[in-house]
């Protein structure tokens, strides 16, 4: 698969809505596609953080009730994203006053600086400036 790139992770959400206003309000994401697709009554929302470099979280909306069991536990309690960083700093602390819930303080580790945050629906992400550059 020479020249393949990953292009989305899906997230299943509870809600479109509330899950944009998070992405983006919380966490500074752009909301890169929101496109209505009635025939199989679903949106094809895309956000991405600024600068991302292509990857885009796809918020998928839970359509079953085992879905909907899922949302926030997809991981099943493990950190589940890494957000990269080139200010660890910076960013934790416009997150922070952002509102968003740090489940971990920071810390030094071999690979960078770390803390863990958690999402609205609970999934956990590490905000990471990590120490070498990336490969």
């Amino acid at each position: 698969m020479n020249g393949a790139v990953l292009a989305h992770v899906a997230l299943v959400v509870r809600d479109y809505d509330e899950a944009i206003a998070w992405y983006c309000e919380r966490l500074g994401f752009t909301l890169v596609a929101d496109d209505h697709q009635p025939e199989q009554g679903k949106r094809w929302v895309l956000v991405a953080p600024p600068g991302g470099g292509g990857t885009s979280l796809l918020l998928a909306r839970a359509a079953t009730q085992e879905q909907e069991a899922l949302v926030g536990r997809q991981a099943g309690g493990r950190v589940f994203l890494f957000l990269h960083t080139d200010d660890f700093r910076r960013d934790f602390e416009t997150l922070k006053a952002r509102g968003v819930r740090f489940v971990r303080p920071p810390a030094e580790q071999p690979y960078g600086i770390v803390a863990v945050f958690e999402d609205l629906y609970g999934n956990l992400w590490d905000l990471v400036e990590p120490s070498l550059p990336p490969r």
